[in-house]
């Protein structure tokens, strides 16, 4: 197929304005907020092929296709989401919306008050996965689906599409949960404290009343997506793809502070276009967000407890890779699913791709995840 056969093709986004009050989890209450959606496919008659997809971290509501002929890259998961992909848009109606809290369009810090004076910043309530889920419930209410074919995500999205199968286990037929944890291991809530600690640094931070004061916290954004860029890799993909190579002219007496290697170069851009495209108070809350996450603490940590009422087929991958969302983590939320007698197929793909793998193209995990999708279609 050429990339026109598969794809969605030019999309446009849509905008719900939810005027009923959301109590969120934290104490804070928003009166009213927005949504920005994307929707590719056709819901069919009855509703029962509508499947939901939950961004991670940095992701948005553009999944897949393109908002203009010109864009030179589709949406974040176009990779599996159009005609015949594994999340197949010629049968199945496809949602994907920008998080409350978020910074593509959906209301969040860089928003206006509910007066409609001064911006959130940094007095934006916190979020949590759970109120995610509930936002994303209304939404579905607002579409007209009252039950999904399927949740999907990865990374941070998975453990959406998890908290999905939990708190509202008659709502979800199938669960696809890729590259993700129950909960986040001390070490992932130390990097994540770090990239924080580099924006706090950032002298334009200014307790992030930045926009405020028409300033960016550039230099600490690039900085904590350096950190988090690293460690979405694997050692060996990075070796592969930079090796020691140095860049042209790296000893050259004017560039002391210029960087010699080529893996620094392309962390420096990665964090450059990071930091002028992506909220820095938006990236504290949806870090914080993701450093609560714990499935089981409802269940004062009993994980099979925590997860004995859910009623979802459930789909598990991870990569070998993956030292960010270990295997084990995956392995560790199978086994707690079979030993409520849930039913789950788990798939560790081998892959060089470090967590990025799940955004990546690979033979195995392709085919696996098309195969799983074909019950979900029929």
């Amino acid at each position: 197929m050429t990339d026109t056969e598969n794809s969605v093709g030019i999309v446009t986004p849509q905008r719900f304005v939810f005027d009923e009050p959301i109590a969120l989890e934290a104490g804070s209450e928003l009166r009213h907020y927005e949504l920005v959606v994307e929707t590719y496919g056709e819901l069919n008659s009855d509703a029962s092929n509508a499947v939901l997809i939950c961004h991670a971290l940095s992701g948005n509501h553009h999944a897949a296709g393109r908002h203009s002929p010109e864009d030179a890259k589709p949406g974040w998961w176009d990779l599996v989401i159009g005609p015949g992909k594994p999340i197949d848009t010629d049968r199945l109606f496809v949602v994907s919306l920008n998080n409350l809290g978020g910074c593509d369009g959906s209301t969040g810090p860089a928003s206006a008050t509910h007066d409609g004076g001064d911006l959130w910043g940094p007095d934006f309530p916190q979020v949590t996965v759970n109120d995610w889920v509930e936002t994303q419930r209304r939404l579905a209410s607002r579409l007209g689906i009252s039950r999904w074919a399927a949740v999907i995500g990865g990374s941070l999205g998975g453990m959406q599409a998890l908290q999905w199968s939990v708190s509202y286990p008659d709502w979800v037929d199938h669960c696809v949960i890729v590259a993700a944890a129950p909960s986040l291991t001390a070490q992932n809530i130390a990097f994540n404290e770090i990239a924080r600690q580099a924006i706090y640094a950032d002298p334009d931070w200014r307790d992030g009343n930045y926009l405020a004061a028409n300033a960016q916290p550039t230099t600490g954004m690039a900085l904590a997506r350096m950190v988090g860029h690293l460690t979405y890799m694997s050692a060996d993909r990075m070796s592969d793809r930079f090796g020691r190579d140095l860049r042209s002219g790296s000893f050259a007496p004017d560039s002391s502070e210029a960087p010699l290697f080529e893996v620094e170069s392309y962390l420096r851009y990665q964090g450059e276009q990071f930091s002028t495209r992506f909220d820095a108070n938006t990236y504290i809350l949806m870090t914080r967000a993701l450093d609560r996450f714990d499935i089981s603490d409802t269940a004062k940590g009993d994980l099979c407890n925590a997860i004995s009422e859910v009623q979802s087929d459930f789909l598990v991958i991870s990569f070998s890779s993956d030292w960010r969302f270990a295997p084990n983590r995956s392995k560790e939320l199978v086994d707690a699913l079979v030993a409520n007698g849930k039913s789950v197929s788990y798939a560790n793909i081998e892959s060089d791709g470090g967590h990025d793998a799940f955004l990546l193209e690979n033979e195995d995990y392709l085919a696996i995840f098309s195969a799983w999708m074909k019950r979900v279609a029929a």
